[in-house]
């Protein structure tokens, strides 16, 4: 009701406003016609007669109409919400937890766009200042999982049902490093885009509280230097008293969780089953052992057995 009250000038809405416009812009556009053209404006200065009231209008109005617009996209966008969660009765709404040291309790969470009759769910719970560190081979479901819990409290500040069978959570911004791409149009490496990504989110950090969310971070260098950078990256988080997730194939970084007890080592798992690779897609606690990448690579024929 607000925001249809700012679409309502003069005591009349946005749309009979424009179509006043709109008629006046035909007027003008009436010059066209050389005949009525030529003896409009001869005899009635067509021409200024209309400009002058299309000036009017614009000197009554132009302050509102980004006002209007902006009062169409909200409303707009809160019908998109609607209809989305009209199209789900199945998805339930988020309960705001009233404990100060949980972030997010959810069981059978699973991501919304992914084939309801293929979708795998997991339960995940995390404590405030919680770091998971998760494992797993090549396409178990690390990436997946991680969108998947942004996409749910993004969709839970929002306001939507989300896809779960409960959820519990502290309201919480969201950060994240996640597909970083370089540039060649502003002469950017991958490593540097990573680097100022990385730099982008400790910024906000010390300033802010997010649920921080880290998939395979320093991929742009080699494996020696990725590996203590990561670890140093990691510490540096787990000391500001940050919460979030990271997914790496570097099972080094699970040595972390000795050292802070804020850090729990999580993965997903592969197995090979008369010599074909199978997923679970399960979320399970622990340090993942199985890496498919060699397999893959004889059972592709890309290299030799």
């Amino acid at each position: 009701q607000r925001w249809q009250k700012e679409i309502i000038t003069e005591g009349q809405p946005a749309s009979a406003t424009l179509r006043e416009l709109s008629r006046e812009v035909d007027n003008l556009g009436q010059r066209n016609n050389l005949i009525f053209g030529f003896i409009s404006n001869g005899f009635l200065l067509w021409d200024l007669r209309c400009t002058y009231r299309i000036e009017k209008w614009i000197s009554g109005f132009d302050g509102a109409l980004e006002e209007w617009f902006f009062a169409v996209e909200r409303i707009d966008a809160i019908n998109s919400l609607a209809n989305y969660a009209f199209n789900h009765p199945g998805y339930l709404y988020p309960t705001v937890s009233n404990d100060p040291k949980l972030q997010l309790n959810a069981k059978s969470l699973g991501h919304p766009l992914l084939d309801p009759s293929k979708m795998v769910t997991n339960d995940i719970s995390l404590k405030q200042e919680d770091f998971f560190i998760i494992t797993g081979a090549n396409m178990a479901g690390k990436s997946t999982f991680l969108r998947t819990v942004a996409m749910n409290i993004v969709m839970a500040n929002s306001g939507l049902p989300v896809c779960a069978e409960s959820f519990e959570y502290r309201p919480v911004k969201l950060i994240s490093s996640m597909r970083t791409s370089d540039s060649l149009v502003n002469d950017e490496s991958y490593f540097f885009s990573e680097l100022k990504r990385l730099k982008y989110i400790v910024n906000k950090i010390q300033n802010d509280t997010y649920f921080i969310i880290l998939d395979e971070i320093l991929k742009g260098t080699n494996s020696v230097d990725k590996a203590e950078g990561s670890k140093k990256f990691v510490e540096r988080l787990v000391k500001s008293k940050s919460t979030g997730l990271i997914a790496t194939h570097d099972l080094s970084l699970c040595t972390l969780a000795d050292k802070y007890q804020e850090i729990q080592n999580h993965y997903f798992d592969a197995e090979i089953v008369n010599d074909e690779l199978f997923f679970d897609y399960r979320f399970k606690d622990g340090i993942c052992q199985n890496m498919n990448a060699s397999f893959l690579l004889r059972k592709m024929q890309i290299v030799e057995e």
